[in-house]
């Protein structure tokens, strides 16, 4: 097995780094890809809000009509939930192999997309409940699909762990040259909007940039990352 020599930085003892595969980097790529996906299914899954607000059976009706897209929706969210952990585990090792063995940045770059992964779980949580049941309305009580329309249409837009992970991850860049600082940009820019999305009130606005830097810096780690 090959293996590296990182140079250490203030304080920091060298160590000899093996050679490894890149196959959670494209892991990275499919949680990605997934999430954007996703993200798109969840549009197609929304009730006409203009014409049926204060209407829980209109909602319903609406919704009867995009059971096919609930379903997708479910089918990509569930395996975006999945792959996830993945990258984030491979992420934390390459963040740790570069950084002193005090830095908490690996851990906590993981564990803003574990919760990402938890969003998209709950998110898809009450799907067997009411998707399966869209085939035949009349079973369900209308406010509570109109409140399933409302939680697919929210929380798995809830990204803002991987505003977290990217400002991690930028800071591994740039304070110990963990990564390619390009990465480090990237993370800057994508992850600091998703953050700053997520933090807001319209915290839902972060699944617009959240899957992008996934999947951005997923696809460097893959293709660009070279040491």
């Amino acid at each position: 097995m090959s293996s590296t020599t990182v140079e250490p930085s203030a304080g920091q003892t060298r160590r000899s780094v093996p050679g490894t595969s890149r196959a959670w980097a494209w892991t990275g790529v499919a949680a990605g890809a997934l999430g954007l996906a996703t993200i798109q299914a969840s549009l197609a899954a929304s009730v006409d809000w203009e014409n049926t607000q204060g209407d829980a059976a209109a909602m319903l009706a609406d919704a009867a009509g995009k059971q096919s897209s609930f379903l997708v929706f479910h089918l990509l969210a569930a395996a975006c939930a999945v792959v996830i952990p993945v990258f984030a585990a491979g992420l934390k090792r390459r963040i740790d192999q570069r950084t002193p063995d005090a830095s908490l940045l690996g851990t906590v770059a993981a564990w803003g997309l574990v919760l990402v992964s938890v969003a998209l779980l709950l998110g898809s949580g009450l799907d067997t409940q009411f998707s399966l049941a869209l085939s035949d309305p009349d079973v369900l009580v209308p406010e509570s699909a109109a409140f399933y329309t409302d939680w697919v249409a929210t929380i798995p837009w809830l990204w803002l762990g991987a505003g977290l992970s990217g400002i991690a991850l930028a800071v591994a860049a740039f304070r110990h040259s963990a990564t390619p600082r390009w990465i480090g940009a990237v993370s800057v820019v994508l992850g600091g909007l998703t953050l700053i999305a997520g933090l807001s009130p319209l915290q839902y606005m972060a699944g617009f940039t959240g899957p992008v830097w996934l999947l951005v810096v997923a696809l460097g780690f893959a293709l660009g990352d070279r040491r």
